[in-house]
């Protein structure tokens, strides 16, 4: 049997690795995605007052803190009863779009584009920022930086930092805004439009502009049918920060709609003895193993599922781009992994957009920034969209509001599943016999998880007595001379 190793995986948060084995003949038997790093942040959330933790889950990922900070303000709301004044809310809103226009803007240009720009197969040394810079220009490589530099900055003006985030308070938030600031943000906001509307051309000429490509997304091993999840306003559009979970089956048609403080009747989670990450799936199809289809429990939560799961954006100028893609795509939903790049621009232009709206309304100044809480419910619950998926906290507390249970199912955790069988499905059509492995085919396989975006610093919170351990004891030159495991 042989054995292909990529490890470490490139281009993602975290530490991951792939092995692919193959039968005597060449061909793909199986492939395992692992992560080998635990988090554990829900166990060691147990025993601090709730109020504290949207500071303490910030520290799960530095590159989205943000969207664990907003669940679990979220989450600290509801555990006090009380919902934060119109103000407050539309500033933690702000702070989320340019949240989500920093991290697309990276994704985008630092991880994906290596492969569309540069070219899947290209020397790997190639295959970086560095080389995007080299064929998009000097100058558009400045941009990028730019728009992601504004975007923080708006982020550390609202949430004391880009990163330690300590904005939200139960019932509101820390600070508000001053006419001087807004305005300075509105002409922010401005050029975050045309930057993502000329991301999308970038796309258009680059990507949709060449056949290889096209029949890449369309032909190639990257599609996956399977379910699709996402967060809906009132209209049934692309929300990022409240709203209902929505998902769609396969054909497009409504499994399910519901509220935060429901979602554990609809969602499940389960473990494998090979991995540090739950393997989420929908309650009313039951777990059937990693299998596609319609009578399949698995779901993604991405941008591409998000646009799936919706009627639409909330935005003109995002909402013509939906209909673009969908139209010359053949209609709704899509099924190809590599799509996800192009919803994720959309999704940029929409922040884009909504972060204009939200800056230009008179409330945004307003003074009013928090309600007291006055009672403690003992437990809450807060959804939100990361940029990887739909992110829900959970917390159980005592009447003094000291938490005494946290469960995290994050936007990467949702898609776990749905990773490891892309993965399989993209090995299992490239490596053929008589194929000759090279780096480059190895990083075609890497594509098929790359477009999810997947931060595993975030995701690794395995259920208690389901953690395998092994430990090599190697002597001085490095040797293993003896190894103990302890299996779940």
């Amino acid at each position: 049997m042989k054995q292909y190793t990529i490890d470490p995986i490139t281009r993602l948060e975290g530490h991951g690795k792939i092995e692919i084995f193959c039968d005597d003949d060449g061909e793909v038997e199986n492939v395992y995605f692992q992560v080998p790093e635990l988090r554990g942040f829900e166990k060691f959330c147990e025993g601090r007052p709730v109020e504290e933790l949207s500071q303490i889950v910030t520290k799960i990922c530095g590159v989205c803190p943000g969207c664990h900070h907003m669940a679990s303000g979220k989450a600290a709301d509801a555990v006090y009863g009380i919902e934060p004044t119109p103000t407050a809310k539309k500033l933690r809103e702000l702070f989320y779009m340019a949240h989500f226009i920093h991290s697309h803007t990276a994704h985008f240009y630092a991880l994906a584009a290596p492969d569309f720009i540069v070219g899947p197969t290209a020397k790997k040394e190639e295959r970086n920022i560095l080389g995007v810079i080299a064929r998009v220009g000097k100058e558009t490589g400045t941009e990028v930086i730019k728009q992601r530099r504004l975007a923080q900055e708006i982020q550390a003006l609202l949430g004391g930092h880009q990163t330690h985030v300590v904005m939200n308070i139960p019932g509101g938030v820390k600070k508000g805004l001053t006419a001087e600031q807004r305005d300075d943000i509105v002409e922010k906001a401005k050029g975050f439009i045309e930057f993502s509307k000329f991301s999308l051309k970038i796309f258009n000429d680059v990507v949709l502009s060449n056949k290889d490509y096209i029949d890449l997304i369309l032909h190639g091993p990257y599609s996956l049918k399977i379910h699709s999840m996402g967060l809906v306003d009132s209209n049934n559009k692309v929300n990022f920060y409240d709203g209902k979970v929505r998902v769609i089956d396969t054909e497009g048609k409504e499994l399910c709609k519901y509220s935060p403080n429901e979602y554990l009747n609809y969602v499940a989670e389960r473990v494998e003895p090979w991995s540090y990450l739950k393997f989420p799936y929908l309650k009313q199809k039951g777990w059937n193993g990693f299998k596609e289809g319609a009578h399949s429990g698995v779901y993604h939560a991405t941008p591409l599922s998000r646009l799936n799961a919706a009627n639409g954006m909330a935005t003109p100028l995002a909402q013509k781009e939906y209909e673009g893609m969908y139209n010359t795509l053949g209609g709704k939903p899509v099924h190809s992994t590599l799509v996800m790049h192009w919803a994720r621009l959309i999704e940029l232009l929409y922040a884009s957009e909504h972060c204009l709206e939200l800056i230009e309304d008179p409330e945004i100044i307003g003074k009013e920034l928090r309600n007291m809480p006055e009672k403690v419910v003992g437990e809450g619950i807060g959804i939100v969209e990361a940029q990887r998926g739909t992110l829900t906290h959970h917390y159980w507390t005592d009447k003094k509001g000291i938490v005494t249970r946290v469960n995290i199912i994050v936007g990467t955790t949702n898609n776990n599943a749905a990773i490891c069988m892309s993965l399989k499905k993209a090995a299992q059509n490239i490596i053929k016999k008589g194929v000759e492995v090279t780096d480059g085919i190895l990083n075609m396989i890497e594509m098929a998880f790359r477009a999810y975006d997947p931060c595993f610093s975030c995701a690794t919170h395995s259920l208690p007595g389901e953690m395998p351990l092994v430990v090599n004891f190697r002597n001085s030159k490095g040797e293993i001379i003896r190894t103990v495991k302890r299996k779940p």
